[in-house]
């Protein structure tokens, strides 16, 4: 009978293809537990209350069991059942307390744990954390019950080491494309057989037109293998971008080489994608090796993708340029970058506009994806329009407070003086560099820019506006004005706005949408700092679960 566990193990190492020891392990934690289990039950405890250690030797295939009692300072105890029961399923240690009797006295020992000073009566020189062994006979791994939790534990756990083996086996994968075959599909996804493992394709990870069968072929992305405790542990993906960067690396033997480098990647899978290359060899064009003689290459990943038509750009390291490029098909005539909101402004002719935006929007958000860019499209007439309302509302500022005529206002903007805080960040000097202005007419200029600050400063005294709304990025003198005349005079005042709402307050052309929606939300922030403190000062607050404390011997 000893022998027959080994040559058990022998069998299922065998037929598993995995290590012996693993096998052997396994069936000693059988034993294990089926020894506690037929143990606890004669003694009238529960399982979870003993220590048995149960041992298998290599050579003999003799069986050894003993009972453990650990030496300690204080005897613990898990703080409730479902406590414990709770720390089994989890994989953790149990959260503890000090054990006592029914009338709240220390306990001395309990079915786990002995006092170092009780251990010591027994033998004088253990200590704590030693264990005092008992041998238990093997009748308490004979029996049905016993062998019935045993072989469940041994089928479980080899099950286990051999998803621990197929995740060994595939965690160096992800990043690359599998072939397999569907074993099993439904409303939630598709199951993939591997050969000697499984892999998942979600529903939202396969291209919207395509669908499976049992046993059709199937290539994908491995894009994450994640151990858990039930189902497939190999997620895969037909819609990530970066398997259509895999599929044209099979294609494209100057990619696998790196004289080609693949910068990025957008996709709307199934319909269309961008792509985005670099040639480190200055006679190699990489858009043409990518689309191959004929478009053979970029021919078989379409293929590949169930149609996908692909979009092959050159990168380039300038992002105005990178971005016309992108927004391919489309004739771009001019692009304004703003580099602070990450956001470029595209300007096409009014024929190329339904060409850059695309269908559902599908060119300028690929486009938007592959360059990082938050991108607002607008025709000619559109920018010019937008352009005009612009100059004309800072012209007309600039003449009401300083009391200059049209060409002069016109003439300040146009070299970059905006406003009238603008002119006294200045020397008198740079203002007279000005074509047509000499030093005297700047000095008058600077003087009545201060003016008007000045009244400008009384008058929102007058309206009392706060401090923190005038210290918002992005207010200037004439913008907190207008607010204070419409009564907001606080952040909370101007964080209650909608954009439409603070749009209509505003003389037109004082802020277009995205700067009033950008002033909105920085009054907004110090809503969500003060959550935030609010919710620290409730953990701080929050008192700590004392243990209970065991009354005083008498």
């Amino acid at each position: 009978m000893a022998l027959e566990y080994l040559q058990i193990a022998e069998m299922v190492a065998r037929e598993k293809d995995i290590e012996k020891e693993q096998v052997i392990e396994v069936m000693e934690q059988a034993i294990q537990m089926a020894a506690r289990k037929k143990l606890a039950a004669e003694l009238g405890l529960q399982p979870l209350d003993l220590i048995v250690q149960g041992h298998i030797d290599r050579v003999s295939g003799d069986v050894h069991i003993k009972r453990l009692v650990q030496v300690v300072k204080m005897v613990m105890e898990p703080t409730s059942p479902e406590e414990a029961r709770a720390a089994v399923r989890e994989g953790r240690e149990p959260e503890m307390r000090p054990a006592s009797d029914k009338r709240g006295y220390p306990l001395k020992s309990n079915p786990s744990q002995i006092l170092l000073a009780e251990a010591q009566i027994n033998n004088p020189n253990i200590q704590i954390g030693e264990y005092i062994m008992e041998d238990l006979p093997l009748k308490y791994f004979d029996g049905r019950v016993a062998a019935q939790a045993a072989k469940q534990v041994i089928f479980q756990k080899v099950k286990d080491v051999e998803r621990a083996r197929e995740l060994e086996n595939y965690k160096d994968s992800v990043g690359t494309i599998i072939s397999g075959i569907v074993k099993r599909t439904d409303f939630n996804g598709t199951l993939v057989d591997l050969g000697r493992a499984e892999a998942w394709l979600p529903k939202d990870e396969t291209i919207q037109r395509e669908t499976f069968k049992q046993g059709d072929r199937i290539r994908a992305y491995i894009y994450k293998v994640n151990p858990q405790a039930r189902g497939p542990q190999i997620f895969i993906s037909r819609t990530h971008p970066q398997y259509l960067v895999e599929l044209f690396k099979e294609q494209v033997p100057e990619i696998q080489n790196g004289t080609i480098e693949v910068m990025g990647a957008a996709r709307d899978p199934g319909f269309r994608a961008k792509i985005a290359v670099k040639s480190y060899d200055r006679n190699l064009d990489p858009v043409g090796a990518c689309v191959g003689i004929r478009g053979v290459r970029v021919q078989a990943v379409t293929t590949e993708l169930q149609g996908e038509r692909v979009d092959i750009i050159e990168w380039s390291p300038n992002a105005a340029e990178f971005l016309v490029r992108a927004m391919q098909p489309a004739q771009v005539s001019k692009v304004v970058l703003d580099e602070d909101d990450n956001r470029i402004e595209v300007v096409v002719p009014q024929d190329n506009l339904s060409l850059a935006i695309g269908r559902r929007g599908q060119n300028v958000r690929l486009a938007s994806i592959l360059t990082g860019w938050d991108i607002d499209v607008m025709t000619d007439s559109e920018e010019s329009e937008r352009r005009n309302n612009e100059y004309n509302v800072l012209s007309t500022n600039l003449m009401q407070n300083l009391d200059v005529d049209e060409v002069l206002a016109r003439l300040l903007i146009a070299e970059g003086f905006r406003s009238i805080d603008d002119l006294l960040k200045v020397t008198p000097e740079e203002i007279a560099g000005i074509e047509g202005l000499d030093t005297d007419i700047a000095t008058e200029l600077q003087n009545r820019a201060q003016a008007a600050l000045t009244a400008a400063a009384e008058r929102l005294e007058k309206l009392g506006v706060t401090e923190e709304l005038k210290a918002l990025n992005g207010m200037t003198a004439d913008l907190i004005i207008a607010l204070g005349e419409k009564g907001i005079k606080t952040l909370d005042d101007l964080g209650d706005l909608a954009t439409d709402e603070l749009q209509e307050m505003l003389p037109a052309g004082l802020l277009n949408d995205k700067q009033a929606q950008k002033l909105i939300m920085a009054a907004r922030q110090h809503w969500f700092a003060e959550e935030s403190d609010d919710e620290d000062e409730d953990l701080d607050a929050a008192p700590a679960e004392a243990a209970p404390a065991a009354p005083a011997q008498a």
